[in-house]
């Protein structure tokens, strides 16, 4: 029998032309947006004597190896680390990043955090002055930045995308008397004192990172805790002073007193890309701080807030009770696990941040805080802080 493959080719063809139609003119999906997730966390990796962090963890710290498995159970990319004590060579942070987040902690994924910047900090400077008014000098509240030693309580970013380390900029010595209306504690520093003063317990630093072919600019402080102090509030007045300077850094015609430590004047440019993240020590509704700073930052036309929650700081507020019986607060939102019980107790408060630019894409928030029955609460009571998390999607590079 003689088969016409001609025909039966022409037909099939022809009854294909429908579909090979839709193959064409159909939407091609759009390839996925690279995600990077930015992290602030309060480690509580301080220690009383210079030194002592540095050897615990050359030894072996289990509340590294718990602090470490919190950062890779949350797959940080790019992170800024309170209460990491500073020594003079910065190695602190680089065993911690080489010893415990790049090595596996309870069957994690290490992560390979190729960049850091490790800037000083005011913890500890001795100022020379009495300046919590007990009569000496020499104390830790008479350094420009509580501590017992410098660099007691810093700051450290760890980072898989380069940093700009020739354009970061820093401001630990920048006077609290430049900021225009500031907030000077009533009858507390005589002139000569309070001329001297520093604005940042810690530090303020301007940190660009590059993700993705973008510049990416790091805000980071760690303000200080509005407490420990008197009638005159002074900790309280200088925290609120410390969260204002990103509000008049990132307003053109506000920003004209600010001076970093190389001498440059002025915030930063409209346009540029930003991250707003740390321990501000500042909850947006309860504890005692004065918090107008806050507020006036969390409403900036420049930022956005992604209201990151978990589920574990809402069951918290509920087993301890107590502090947290008469917070007004989304007890989601908690990011410190505080004292509950006396009538000082704060309880649980949200003091931490990742405020992102409002021109950035949010794809997810979150804070690390799972609840009782979850897998990955052990590990979680290393710090009275939790760590907070923005995943900020980025367009291709082409």
């Amino acid at each position: 029998m003689t088969r016409n493959y001609t025909k039966w080719t022409i037909a099939c063809l022809v009854a294909s032309l429908p579909l090979v139609y839709l193959v064409l003119t159909r939407p091609m999906p759009l390839p996925p947006i690279p995600v990077v997730r930015v992290a602030s966390f309060n480690a509580a990796l301080n220690r009383p004597e210079p030194g002592q962090l540095l050897a615990e963890l050359r030894a072996g710290s289990e509340s590294a190896r718990h602090i470490a498995e919190i950062i890779q159970r949350c797959e940080v990319d790019v992170l800024l680390l309170c209460e990491l004590d500073r020594d003079d060579a910065a190695e602190s942070a680089k065993v911690f990043a080489t010893d415990y987040l790049a090595k596996s902690q309870n069957g994690q994924r290490g992560i390979e955090f190729t960049f850091s910047y490790v800037g000083e900090v005011n913890t500890g400077e001795p100022s020379g002055m009495d300046l919590d008014g007990d009569g000496a000098t020499n104390g830790p509240g008479d350094a420009f930045g509580f501590g017992r030693w410098q660099g007691q309580y810093g700051m450290a970013i760890l980072s898989r995308h380069p940093i700009a380390r020739e354009r970061v900029r820093t401001f630990r010595t920048l006077a609290w008397s430049a900021m225009p209306a500031a907030m000077r504690p009533e009858g507390f520093y005589d002139d000569a004192t309070w001329q001297q003063l520093r604005l940042s317990s810690k530090s303020h630093w301007d940190v660009p990172v590059r993700v993705l072919g973008q510049d990416v600019h790091l805000l980071c402080s760690h303000p200080t805790p509005p407490v420990f102090d008197g009638k005159e509030d002074r900790n309280g007045c200088r925290n609120h002073d410390e969260i204002r300077f990103w509000v008049d850094y990132l307003t053109p015609g506000k920003d004209a007193w600010i001076k970093d430590d190389a001498g440059v004047q002025g915030g930063l440019a409209e346009g540029a890309q930003f991250v707003v993240l740390g321990d501000l020590n500042c909850d947006p509704v309860d504890g005692d701080s004065r918090r107008e700073a806050l507020l006036q930052l969390l409403a900036h036309p420049r930022v956005q807030d992604p209201l990151p929650a978990s589920e574990g700081g809402a069951q918290s507020s509920l087993d301890q009770w107590a502090g947290n019986a008469l917070h007004k607060g989304a007890a989601e939102r908690d990011t410190g696990d505080f004292a509950d019980d006396g009538d000082s107790a704060p309880g649980n408060l949200r003091v931490d941040y990742v405020l992102p630019a409002r021109s950035m894409t949010v794809v997810d928030a979150g804070v690390y805080w799972p609840a009782k029955s979850r897998d990955g609460h052990q590990p979680i009571g290393a710090s009275d802080h939790r760590l907070v998390f923005v995943d900020l999607g980025f367009a291709a590079p082409k």
